[in-house]
């Protein structure tokens, strides 16, 4: 996730490109870079790596002019985080360059039949080659090169370009990403997101995919990618500043939330290959011997990365049919963990910086254990110190309660256990096919589950003064059960245990009154014939809490009537694969948790005694 920023009109550009840049870094700050056209045609172009303060620092040194330009911070994927896989990038003769938000899946295609070609290319990134498209295919209008190149890009992008053999204008173009357009007085903008320009106009429309626009000072024209004049409707944004930082959400753990399905389709675009259900992993410096050879997991994580840890062990061991402990990061290494070079050790932290993770991945390199990070924040400590790492592309979660960080950790952890299955021949092809059709369907499905947030404010408003709950779940559902009760106390400060269902009759049944309500999560797969033993197990426990008198909250798949019949209240998921439903049936219980603690007055976004990241044991 990246943000751009454009602009055309008389004022000098660069003092507006940095302000939206500063206002877009929540999207990226591994580095950032900005181009203008000064007024000798001269195509100027300063980049740093790290936060964009140090690309200000550059400017200061070296500063330029001009009246309109672009933008650009980076959020990394294809290429690390160094000023030379900055954006803006050039073509060969630098008479054009390019911000890319996105990512090019036939980049390394294209690459090669640009060499080929004779074009040379200066960096790792996906983006340089849709520079070079756009160069080869110009011939006097930018516009048409643009039209010509992005019919050669397969993936998601949004990007604007800027050429000096065309000037006064910057051409954008949407396929996935988000990218805004602003209308101002004799001055237009665009962006990735309102917040960067809103302190300049609040007349905005965004692109649609397979828009593409020509931004002049004389106005805005708007075309599809075959040339075809469209229209988008204008709107009148009328949120303050500090909402605008929200996208206009109270609270920004409700935006993240609910940018669960972009994050999540982020994290897994692009490494999924549909036609053999084969898995990339880019960043990876562990052979397939290497992972044939291995005898053992070990995945070592704190808080919320702990439950996505369980979750993960029954991921892994399901389709790699490999044995999996999972350890809290705090405990690991003080137990004298036995490791060797047969074991991988896979640590997770949303930050890459927590201190007790990171210590255990230390003491198992120490032992001669290869070590995988699953991480959203690119060259933090734990992806320097890993021999690979997938990234979960959340970007950056301000509250500090983690959502979309966990459920793209499920994510992250799901490709790893169908790549390990993969290598090792555990799946057949077809098998994993059927899975990769699985994992990709659930982007959507995580919007139908949104879609009922009126279900959870009626929930909240029945029991936001509960003093206890208690939540329960079996098999998979269990660590989902924890999660959801780590995010209750978290935010509402109301007491809440995660129990396996099997467990409540030794010692939390003693606990259950028509005081307490007890959310069940008993969402199954019902092609998947294992998991009727477990389901109709926790009917029965369902009905021990009904015969004393408790409250049933249930998560199920849409249909299951049976547990309808039981519980007072259903939230329904849609159906998917028993290893995928967690992803699904995590936030019904994030929502709930949310608008129990917002009934109760609490500070959400910055709950009492918790920070972001533990960087200290």
């Amino acid at each position: 996730m990246c943000g751009i920023v454009g602009y055309v009109g008389g004022r000098p550009a660069v003092p507006i490109i940095l302000d939206g840049l500063r206002r877009l870094e929540y999207r990226g700050y591994d580095s950032a870079g900005i181009a203008v056209l000064d007024p000798a045609n001269r195509l100027l172009v300063r980049r740093a790596s790290g936060k964009l303060r140090n690309l200000e620092d550059v400017i200061r040194v070296d500063p330029l002019e001009g009246s309109f330009g672009v933008g650009h911070t980076r959020w990394a994927t294809h290429g690390r985080p160094t000023e030379e896989n900055a954006h803006p990038h050039r073509d060969c003769y630098g008479d054009l360059v390019v911000v890319h938000n996105g990512i090019i899946e036939n980049y390394l295609e294209l690459k090669a039949q640009l060499q080929q070609e004779g074009h040379r290319f200066q960096t790792e990134t996906d983006t340089e080659v849709i520079a070079h498209l756009i160069e080869k295919h110009f011939a006097g209008s930018l516009e048409e090169a643009v039209r010509q190149a992005v019919r050669h890009l397969r993936g998601v992008f949004a990007i604007a370009v800027l050429s000096r053999k065309d000037p006064g204008k910057i051409v954008a173009a949407r396929m996935g990403p988000p990218a805004v357009v602003g209308l101002g007085d004799g001055e237009y903008f665009v962006a990735s997101d309102v917040p960067a320009i809103l302190n300049h106009t609040r007349d905005v429309f965004f692109l649609a995919d397979g828009d593409l626009a020509v931004i002049t000072s004389e106005g805005v024209r708007l075309s599809n990618f075959d040339g075809r004049p469209v229209k988008r409707q204008v709107t009148h944004i009328l949120w303050d500043p500090i909402m605008a930082e929200k996208g206009g959400y109270k609270h920004f753990m409700l935006k993240e939330i609910f940018e669960q399905p972009r994050a999540v389709r982020d994290t897994i675009v692009g490494r999924v290959e549909l036609e053999t259900g084969r898995v990339f992993l880019d960043e990876m410096d562990i052979s397939p011997d290497e992972f044939r050879a291995f005898r053992q997991i070990k995945i070592v994580a704190c808080g919320t990365s702990w439950h996505a840890a369980l979750t993960g062990k029954f991921m892994i061991e399901k389709l790699a049919r490999l044995p999996v402990e999972v350890d809290y990061g705090s405990e690991f290494r003080y137990r004298d963990p036995i490791l060797g070079p047969d074991v991988l050790t896979v640590v997770i932290s949303q930050s890459g910086e927590t201190a007790d993770t990171l210590a255990a991945q230390r003491e198992a390199k120490l032992k001669g254990s290869k070590t995988l990070a699953i991480c959203n924040v690119p060259g933090s400590m734990v992806t320097r110190e890993a021999s690979g790492t997938i990234y979960t592309h959340a970007g950056p979660e301000i509250g500090v309660a983690s959502t979309k960080a966990f459920t793209t950790q499920l994510a992250a952890l799901f490709l790893l256990a169908l790549h390990l299955a993969r290598v090792r021949g555990a799946l057949d092809e077809a098998a994993c096919q059927r899975h990769a059709q699985d994992l990709l369907g659930i982007p959507a499905k995580l919007e139908a589950v949104l879609s009922q947030e009126a279900l959870y404010e009626d929930l909240a408003k029945r029991y936001f003064k509960a003093s206890d709950f208690l939540y329960l779940g079996r098999g998979i559902n269990f660590p989902i059960a924890l999660e959801g009760a780590l995010k209750l106390k978290e935010i509402s400060y109301i007491h809440a245990e995660g129990y396996p269902a099997g467990e409540m009759k030794h010692g939390p049944i003693a606990l259950i009154d028509e005081e307490m309500p007890v959310v069940v999560v008993a969402a199954r797969d019902p092609s998947d014939e294992a998991s009727h033993v477990l389901y109709e197990k926790t009917l029965s426990n369902i009905q021990e809490v009904k015969a004393r008198q408790g409250t049933v909250i249930a998560v199920v798949v849409q249909g299951d009537g049976a547990t309808a019949a039981l519980a007072d209240h259903i939230i329904e998921v849609p159906p998917a694969g028993e290893l995928l439903l967690p992803i699904l049936e995590i936030v019904p219980l994030q929502l709930l948790a949310y608008h129990i603690a917002v009934r109760r007055g609490c500070d959400v976004d910055q709950p009492r005694n918790l920070a972001k990241s533990v960087t200290v044991e």
